[in-house]
């Protein structure tokens, strides 16, 4: 949030999703605003105002002090909240802290026993018949926060843990587990209150987001990257499974994504332009969605990411949840995992408040694409994205249309070009073209033109080149 926008929420006074409060507050008085705030539609807490309507600048003075209040707020709420760090604003020369709750939360939170929700600019008791229909309405159970049979913080990998509370600014001498429950990666099992050092264990979204080895307890996390030749899918293919933490497991996707889509360039008057054959952040989008928000109580199945000639198809174990469905996903908000959002937040690799959709649309839609397509099916969620034509993969027209016919990648087939007028070609130049591309994969390629008939191979070792046959 810029300071012009926060300045504007000021200048409007409290609201519905907008609430001040001065650097000493009480913990209860502002646990109150944000379990009122989570039961509605979200909302935005700034401390270090005065005042309600008109607002005066106060300031907080011990940011430090001041996040672990909101901190221990946070940790008040039944369930605790699991929310974005406070950020600091700098307005007029004062320092105002900034916590925001958002929309879409899929738990009914109450505080010493009482639940409330946000109606105008105060925080009002929820009526019997309104909290039976939010319960509801919001009646999923929280597999996230759920601590498995046994689980033990020797699992978790304490290089993963130290990286990412450093990012989130905790000195590396701190004690981690604190912020790890905030984030609804540790439990206190029931029944060692008596000794609260050691009750702590990690749920399964802590297993999933920092175990040693994933797959020992989760092995439905896996995800599996198919790379079909075609517009079908058919017996030639590449495939690799991916089953680690939820951060490792998007980027290492993403890589391998990026290594096999197609990508080239073209010229637009006397520019030259590159492209690849999807935008890579509608690409990130939908992979992190699919990561985020699937249903991991559905074991047996991971993710499936299917990519063939024209289309990218990221099918996800579990239909749509809450409220949400196709017609209305754009504007609607409901997060199944609110511990899984908000680290992959941490990590920068989605954003907290929304499901990324709208961004994907326009993503695609800068690119020159279709949108696309979502779609239930009886047991999960399936996004497809349309890539560039294939007839945009080179200037030999009928040549270049047949090899996609036949199955060959964008790499096969800049290789033959290249034999066209070269005569013969290297793994070194194919390599020095696709420089994202690994050296294996580069080789796959070529040795699969020799088995095709279409290139012969000729020497041995580094004295290895090929011609057309």
């Amino acid at each position: 949030m810029q300071a012009s926008e926060l300045m504007d929420l000021i200048s409007a006074g409290e609201g519905p999703a907008v609430a001040f409060t001065r650097e000493r507050a009480r913990r209860d008085d502002l646990a109150e605003t944000l379990v009122a705030f989570a039961n509605a539609q979200g909302g935005t807490l700034i401390m270090g105002l005065t005042g309600h309507t008109r607002a005066k600048l106060e300031g907080v003075g011990n940011c430090h002090s001041a996040r672990d209040l909101l901190l221990d707020a946070t940790l008040a709420c039944t369930p605790p909240l699991v929310l974005p760090m406070p950020r600091e604003v700098q307005l007029d020369q004062v320092t105002l802290l900034v916590i925001e709750v958002p929309a879409g939360l899929s738990q009914v939170y109450a505080l010493h026993g009482k639940y409330l929700r946000r109606e105008g600019a105060t925080n009002q008791p929820i009526a019997p018949d309104a909290l039976r229909r939010l319960l509801i309405e919001r009646g999923e159970v929280s597999w996230e926060r759920t601590i498995p049979p046994d689980s033990s913080l020797d699992e978790l990998d304490a290089a993963k843990i130290a990286a990412y509370t450093q990012r989130l600014g905790l000195a590396a001498e701190e004690d981690p587990r604190p912020l790890l429950y905030a984030r609804g990666c540790l439990g206190r099992r029931v029944g060692s209150e008596h000794d609260r050092r050691n009750s702590f264990a990690p749920t399964n979204a802590g297993l999933l987001l920092f175990a040693r080895q994933v797959e020992l307890r989760h092995p439905q996390a896996e995800l599996t990257l198919v790379h079909y030749q075609g517009r079908e899918m058919g017996d030639r293919f590449e495939r690799e499974d991916v089953c680690d933490t939820l951060p490792e497991a998007v980027r290492r996707a993403e890589r391998w994504l990026n290594e096999h889509m197609r990508k080239g360039s073209r010229m637009v008057g006397l520019e030259r332009q590159d492209w690849t054959q999807f935008p890579p952040a509608a690409v990130r989008e939908v992979l992190v969605n699919a990561v985020a928000h699937r249903d991991y109580s559905v074991r047996g199945e991971g993710i499936r990411v299917s990519l063939f000639s024209d289309r990218l198809e990221i099918y996800s174990p579990g239909r749509l949840p809450g409220h949400v469905t196709v017609e209305n996903m754009v504007e609607e908000r409901f997060s199944r995992n609110e511990s899984l959002v908000q680290v992959l937040a941490d990590y920068g690799l989605i954003e907290r408040l929304g499901y990324g959709i709208d961004r994907m649309l326009r993503q695609m839609e800068a690119a020159g694409l279709p949108p696309p397509t979502f779609r239930e099916t009886a047991a999960g969620f399936l996004v497809v994205l349309v890539g560039q034509p294939v007839d945009d993969l080179g200037p030999d027209g009928l040549a270049v249309r047949e090899w996609v016919r036949q199955g060959l990648n964008e790499r096969q087939i800049a290789a033959l070009l290249h034999l066209i007028t070269e005569q013969r070609i290297t793994n070194r130049d194919l390599q020095d073209r696709y420089l994202e591309v690994s050296p294996e994969t580069i080789r796959r390629d070529l040795s699969d033109l020799v088995e095709r008939g279409m290139l012969l191979k000729v020497g041995d070792k580094r004295a290895t080149y090929y011609i057309l046959k």
